[in-house]
């Protein structure tokens, strides 16, 4: 059965979960100094607490304070502040890479085992979209091994028609049928991090080495946390590449 236009997805979605939450103590006020989140002020409590310099002699806005940190390589106080994204229209090929990221990340991603497919939509490889012949050729592909998911899912639910439980059958289904499924499926991933962590995988995946569809995402999810918490990524740049595509550099290494 060919595919919908609707089952083919071009671009990812980022949506922000849950971000930092800081209460201040009443007994140990820091003297702060221009507008910031409640994530970087989180961050610039945990490091002025590190020398009692609540008082902030220096005279830095937070956005200063937290730049200094970036510039001086003290990132442990940046691991504080935690951002949860949803993240959407991704394939299962792209999630392969990205949770190989492990220090100060949290995964819950969709499961094949439980979730039906036989809707399921799939992510075409940027290197594909534009290109009429590939995107024919890729499509005939993907409804094919969808097809092949729905004929699977259907004949094993008829094999395993002894085992009572009807939602332990499912699964017994699915989770053998799911093997023909491509690895363009898209999947729906949420993701925690802390600002630290969150640094290292953009550097990493927005650079120009990185895989397309990686690269992408990254970028998308760089300017979302630009926007949540600008002091902690604003010596990020993107740029276009000599591919033409988007990328970002990072101003601070290993931060």
């Amino acid at each position: 059965m060919p595919l919908s236009d609707a089952a083919i997805l071009r671009e990812p979605t980022v949506t922000v979960l849950a971000r930092p939450q800081f209460n201040e103590p009443a007994h140990m006020p820091v003297q702060w100094i221009g507008d910031a989140t409640d994530g970087e002020r989180l961050s610039e409590f945990a490091g002025r607490l590190c020398y009692m310099s609540q008082r902030n002699p220096a005279g830095r806005s937070t956005h200063e304070y937290i730049e200094n940190i970036k510039k001086q390589g003290h990132g442990s106080v940046l691991e504080h502040a935690n951002y949860s994204l949803l993240l959407e229209g991704v394939s299962r090929s792209l999630t392969h890479e990205l949770v190989r990221h492990r220090a100060g990340f949290a995964y819950s991603q969709l499961s094949q085992r439980y979730v039906d497919e036989s809707e399921a939509q799939f992510v075409m490889p940027p290197a594909i979209i534009g290109d009429a012949p590939l995107e024919g050729a890729w499509t005939s592909q993907v409804s094919s091994a969808l097809d092949s998911y729905i004929a699977l899912v259907d004949q094993l639910m008829n094999r395993y028609a002894w085992v009572d439980d009807k939602v332990h059958r499912r699964k017994m289904a699915r989770e053998a049928a799911r093997g023909v499924l491509p690895n363009s499926t898209e999947t729906k991933i949420v993701i925690t991090g802390n600002a630290r962590a969150w640094r290292t995988m953009l550097e990493l995946r927005s650079s120009e080495a990185a895989e397309l569809e990686i690269r992408r995402l990254a970028v998308q999810t760089l300017r979302v946390l630009q926007t949540e918490a600008p002091a902690f990524f604003s010596d990020f740049e993107i740029y276009t590449a000599s591919d033409r595509r988007e990328a970002a550099r990072i101003g601070y290494h290993k931060v």
